[in-house]
């Protein structure tokens, strides 16, 4: 496209003055070429191999991280302290009883995923203010760590799910690595409203067999509960129902923000990805090489139009390129436009 070796300017007259972007070491004199991703801080033994890290799906308890551990003891002590403080003032709260320990927890489970039945009522100023404040922090458990621990728990099941799908094939541990990163959230959605579906069931099922209630009572209850509306006029009123409670509240007004989250996920996504098509699949323009000349010398060379494209299709801004051309000025010692291995020996030093 350009003439006499790129020196005649491939633009003869600019529509709009555009800010001279100076990037040290031009882009002409580079090539795009393949690159080989970050070494590992650790490399793998040659003799281990990839087969070994997807053997098969393990247990809950066999795939317990660290952070689901962590999420279990904030869990365990936020509704211990929070039983031990109702259970003192239990006399304090008006309401339908049952079982003092088991109305106590199921308070604690009812206020902090904001269901608020109204079956049990704080009646005293003590009462009051011990909600207000277990309120706030069972919201910021649910909401920051519980779901960050249904996360750990649904991976596993991903994985079931893709050698579900591809069961008659055979499917190595790439194959199944490649298709969770490309179909996760996909996936997610699939799981979690498959979990939703049997959490529905569950508490309809449970409501009419031990609550007595009938069925369209059962899962107006359910639906009240999942969405936190609690309304109040069907609740758990027996001691086995509350105790059912107690889980099921948890589980499934969890399951539920997940769904939705999963599916606002997907929207983007795909909206995301017909983005990339459309910025693949248009004409290219004057304007367009204008544009991806990042450092005006009439040429685009194949490194300033995959800058240009991945700016088009929201990957990068400009902000990201000034920050790693910054990073790159820093390393580039002699100023030849080129990284060699004594301009980062001499980067390191001077640091």
């Amino acid at each position: 496209m350009a003439c006499n070796g790129g020196k005649e300017p491939l633009l003869t007259g600019q529509q709009e003055h555009k800010p001279n972007i100076n990037y040290k070491g031009s882009f002409k004199s580079r090539k795009l070429r393949r690159c080989r991703s970050a070494p590992m801080v650790e490399p793998v033994p040659e003799d281990t191999k990839i087969d070994r890290f997807y053997d098969g799906p393990k247990s809950i308890f066999e795939q317990l991280k660290p952070k689901f551990g962590r999420v279990a003891l904030y869990l365990f002590v936020y509704l211990g302290l929070c039983t031990f403080c109702f259970h003192l003032v239990r006399n304090q709260i008006a309401g339908k009883r049952t079982l003092g320990i088991v109305d106590s927890l199921y308070f604690c489970i009812v206020t902090m995923t904001t269901v608020g039945y109204g079956d049990l009522l704080p009646n005293s100023t003590t009462t009051k203010l011990l909600a207000c404040a277990f309120v706030f922090s069972g919201m910021a458990l649910v909401g920051l760590s519980l779901s960050k621990a249904a996360d750990c728990l649904v991976e596993n099941q991903e994985i079931l799910l893709v050698k579900a799908l591809h069961l008659r094939q055979k499917t190595g541990s790439m194959e199944i690595l490649k298709e969770m990163e490309t179909n996760r959230v996909q996936y997610r959605c699939i799981i979690f409203s498959t979990l939703l579906v049997i959490l529905i069931t569950a508490g309809t099922i449970f409501l009419t067999t031990i609550e007595k209630m009938d069925i369209i009572d059962a899962f107006y209850c359910v639906c009240t509960t999942m969405t936190t509306l609690g309304y109040g006029d069907k609740s758990f009123s027996t001691t086995a129902g509350r105790v059912f409670a107690i889980f099921w509240i948890l589980m499934s007004t969890i399951c539920l923000a997940q769904v939705l989250f999963a599916f606002a996920e997907l929207y983007t996504e795909n909206r995301q990805r017909l983005l990339v098509r459309w910025v693949l699949t248009r004409k290219t323009t004057v304007a367009d090489l204008e544009a991806a000349d990042l450092n005006d010398d009439g040429a685009v060379v194949a490194s300033e139009f995959v800058i240009y494209k991945l700016k088009e299709m929201g990957k990068i801004n400009q902000e990201d390129i000034e920050v790693i051309m910054a990073e790159f000025e820093k390393l580039d010692v002699d100023d030849s436009g080129s990284l060699s291995i004594s301009d980062i020996s001499q980067a390191q030093s001077d640091q």
